[in-house]
């Protein structure tokens, strides 16, 4: 899947508009994002609630296992609310992992949760306020399937760990910035947080 934006255009105007980006932009090198497909919202959601905090060794073994329990391994929601607790619970599931697939079923059928096409036509904004409304679902969750999923090109996940790290680094900051201060100062890099974002974590690292 391509980017639907333009990186190179992305990168020059955020080196001009922050000086410091711009040479972190030239000492990390090209930038790399390259959106995963996305089968639809629901598999898409489900296999991120199943991922929390697991290694991605234990959560790809669980989500194998939960997918082996439906036809062509496919997760669909009127299936997911059929399925007994037992049977999630065997493939590895928690219980509260098992309460939230079973709610995201219920808002995916509802429409709460849209389609990958209306997906697709939705501002960012609407989708972060649509998608949370899922139980175990949470503001980091979707902004990780906006930027790494949908390309979306003006994501800033402000509490994730690697992007306060990595700003730490950009700034010499002695502390870790918190998530309003990091989205007060990163407010110029519109409408490329994003790629922005991308090069923090390389920072992080």
């Amino acid at each position: 899947m391509s980017l639907p934006y333009d990186p190179s255009q992305a990168i020059a105007e955020l080196s001009k508009a922050d000086k410091k980006l711009g040479k972190a932009i030239r000492a990390v090198g090209e930038f790399g994002l390259i959106p995963q497909r996305m089968e639809g919202t629901f598999e898409s959601l489900s296999r991120a609630i199943i991922y929390q905090q697991l290694s991605g060794k234990a959560a790809g073994t669980i989500h194998g296992r939960v997918k082996d329990l439906f036809p062509r391994k496919r997760l669909k929601p009127d299936l997911v609310l059929s399925m007994s607790d037992e049977a999630l619970r065997g493939a590895g599931m928690s219980r509260n992992k098992v309460a939230a697939i079973r709610d995201l079923a219920e808002k995916s059928l509802d429409g709460t949760v849209p389609t990958l096409a209306k997906l697709k036509q939705l501002e960012d904004a609407e989708i972060i306020e649509r998608l949370v409304q899922v139980r175990g679902i949470g503001q980091w969750t979707v902004e990780m399937l906006l930027m790494f999923r949908l390309g979306r090109p003006d994501i800033m996940p402000a509490t994730d760990l690697g992007i306060r790290k990595g700003y730490r680094v950009l700034e010499g900051m002695a502390e870790l910035p918190k998530p309003t201060e990091l989205l007060a100062r990163t407010q110029h890099w519109a409408p490329w947080r994003s790629v922005a974002s991308w090069y923090l974590y390389r920072l992080a690292d």
